[in-house]
Formats: C-alpha cells, structure tokens, sequence
C-alpha cells in the first residue's frame, strides 16, 4: 500500500476533557478526490468548539477543533470542480448531499449530520490529521478542524466568495453568524412590521437582531444580563432592550406589545429558564424558534395550554441555511453596510487562542477570531 503524504502544520490542540489549546505541529495528509485544502488566514471561535472541548459533544479527544474556517484553496482533489486554487472561500458545516432531506435544502437535517460534524473522522472512519508522533487526532470536525494553518474539508462544505473582501474576517458566516441571521431570514421568515425577542445578545443573537433589521420587523427586543451587550443591540437595530437580571423580561415584553405577546421569539443561550421565557413571551399563534445550544440529555418543561393555544416551538439548525446562497448573500448585505457583523468581531493571533476562548466565555468578546 502506497505510504500517505503528510505535511506539517501547527495546529491548535485540545488533549483533555476541558484541557488547554496546545499549539503543536501535527501532521495534515492531502487532498482527496473530493476534498479541498486550505490555507486558513482566519478562524472564528464559536460556542460549540468550547463544548466540545467540555466533552458535552463527545468529540473523540486528542482533537483539532475550529469550525469557522476562511481561507484561500490551496489544492483540490482530482474529483472537485466547484473551486480552484487561489479561490476565497469560507467553510461550513458538513452534510451527506445524498439524503431526502438535503435532497430538499435542508442540509441541517441530515441524518447524517452529527456523524459528519462532531465524530471528528472522515465518514470512513478516518482522520486527516495525526500528531508529530504518528497517534491519531479528531481532525475532521465540522469536515474541516481549522485551528490551524490548513485545514482539509469537503467539496461540499467550502464556499466560493468574492475576492475582494476580508476572508480572514469571514469564517463566522460559517456557522454561528449563518446560524442566528438564517434563523430569522430562512427559517421564522418575520414579514414586515413583525414582533420578535430575541433571548441571548450574543454573536448569534446579535447576529438575528441584524437580520430581524433587514427583513423589516419593527418590534426588535434584545433580551440579555449585560448591559455592553444591550448596547451594542441597540447600536445594530434593536428598538428595545431588557436586562432580563433587573425585571421580568416576559411581563416587559407584554407591556412593550400592549399586553399581547410577540409574533416571534429566539431562544440563544441553551438554558431551560430561558426557553420557557422565550415560549411564555409569545402571543398566540406565534412562533419561537430554539438554537441554543446545551448538553446532551438537557429538559425544559413547558406549559401545555401555552402551545394548546397555537404558539408553535421549533429548534433550528444553522439557520435552515443553504452555505452556497446564503453565505454570499449575507457578504453582500455586509458590503452595503445593512449586516455590520464585523462589529462584533475581534482578531487574535493562533498562539493566543486560550486568551480568545477566556475572553470570549467572560463576555469580554463577542466573536473572537484567531489568524495563523
């Protein structure tokens, strides 16, 4: 059997249950026929890679994680004709393509989905990556692990975007950026002159409040417990904040829609209060959709006559986004100043990486972005 080719790359390492990010040079084999490899100029830190590191996804350790990638293709597989070299892309998340359901759009769907983003393997079972010692490393998460200087990732899940804007500024459109804005344009799709609370202003609930902007809702409430974070609402399109510590978030919400509800609710913080609260908030017939994101196993009680009554709960995943529309459409929102998200952004070298992941689990960052 012909021996694989490997080049080295440093990468970012976790090793242990809630261990450190450990800068390491690891081996990174080549392409594939389907898959594509980049050169990562920029990679956003997201949520979801912390679990994973906290093992409530369990994610086989040692592991390269990362999963908002942006880059420029190095070198394609002899199968890809979707990109070439040279080629700005951004990566995202991995699906089958083969489904019924990804047959439909509806990637986030697949059934295949957890097996392809968080078993950190090749379907086959494989791993891209190994350590400088030749054991084997999840390298694959999300299909594409970019803590690092390259990454590989699938045909499939890298998106060609123009080149004449910030790709290392990108990646967040990946994942969590696609998933809050998508949660709200794809997926509750809020007409004109709506209603909708969005619970949790992190980058992902910023990331709605935005969106919930350029499709016109005029009742836009920012829900959270830090007043940094209510501010920047503010500044991005909400009309109303509430510092869900100080009062009752659902009885000011009731006397923000004169005494009704909302139509609209999202749920971003993955804890059960608050999932109640974004359900309670509702006026009949409306809607809340839940993106947050919590351990595996996780309850919330609701009251029956609450959804008896024609309110409607749905979870969402990764904004119901189709990357290859999507992810451009929103650079083109960005490029005319109607989608700021680069405001919530902030850059840090790779060596940095626990720093970003501190800062960003304090509140002190809303979306860090660590640059080989």
């Amino acid at each position: 059997m012909e021996k694989t080719t490997l080049r080295t790359v440093v990468a970012a390492v976790v090793r242990e249950k809630s261990g450190p990010f450990l800068l390491e040079e690891i081996g990174l084999e080549e392409p594939r026929d389907n898959e594509v490899l980049v050169r990562i100029l920029g990679t956003g830190v997201c949520h979801t890679d912390m679990v994973v590191r906290d093992q409530y996804f369990p994610t086989p350790l040692p592991a390269v994680l990362g999963h908002e990638g942006a880059g420029i293709v190095e070198k394609v597989g002899a199968a890809v004709t979707k990109v070439a070299p040279g080629d700005h892309v951004v990566l995202t998340y991995a699906s089958c393509g083969v489904c019924a359901n990804c047959q439909k759009g509806l990637y986030g769907y697949c059934p295949d989905l957890y097996a392809r983003n968080f078993s950190g393997a090749r379907p086959d079972g494989t791993s891209p990556c190994c350590s400088a010692h030749g054991g084997r490393l999840s390298g694959y998460f999300f299909g594409q692990s970019s803590f690092a200087e390259y990454a590989v990732a699938t045909e499939r899940n890298v998106v060609k975007v123009r080149n004449d804007v910030p790709i290392e500024l990108m990646g967040p459109l990946g994942c969590g950026i696609q998933t809050g804005a998508g949660a709200v344009i794809n997926a509750l799709k809020p007409g004109a002159g709506t209603s909708i609370a969005v619970f949790g202003a992190g980058s992902v609930g910023l990331a709605a409040v935005m969106a919930a902007r350029v499709v016109g809702c005029t009742t836009i409430i920012a829900v959270d417990v830090m007043p940094a974070r209510l501010a920047l609402a503010q500044e991005l399109g909400a009309t109303h904040v509430i510092n869900g510590a100080e009062c009752d978030a659902i009885a000011e919400i009731a006397a923000i829609s004169g005494g009704e509800g909302v139509q609209y609710s999202l749920e971003c913080t993955g804890i059960p209060s608050v999932v109640r609260q974004a359900v309670d908030c509702l006026r009949l017939t409306g809607t809340c959709g839940v993106i947050g994101v919590a351990p595996l196993g996780t309850e919330v009680a609701l009251d029956l006559n609450t959804i008896l009554f024609g309110r409607s709960v749905r979870g969402i995943i990764e904004g119901d986004s189709i990357p290859d529309i999507f992810i451009p459409q929103l650079i083109e929102l960005w490029r005319q100043g109607r989608f700021p998200f680069d405001k919530l952004l902030r850059k840090y070298p790779l060596s940095e990486i626990n720093q970003a992941i501190r800062a960003s689990e304090r509140g002190d960052v809303l979306k860090a972005i660590v640059i080989p």
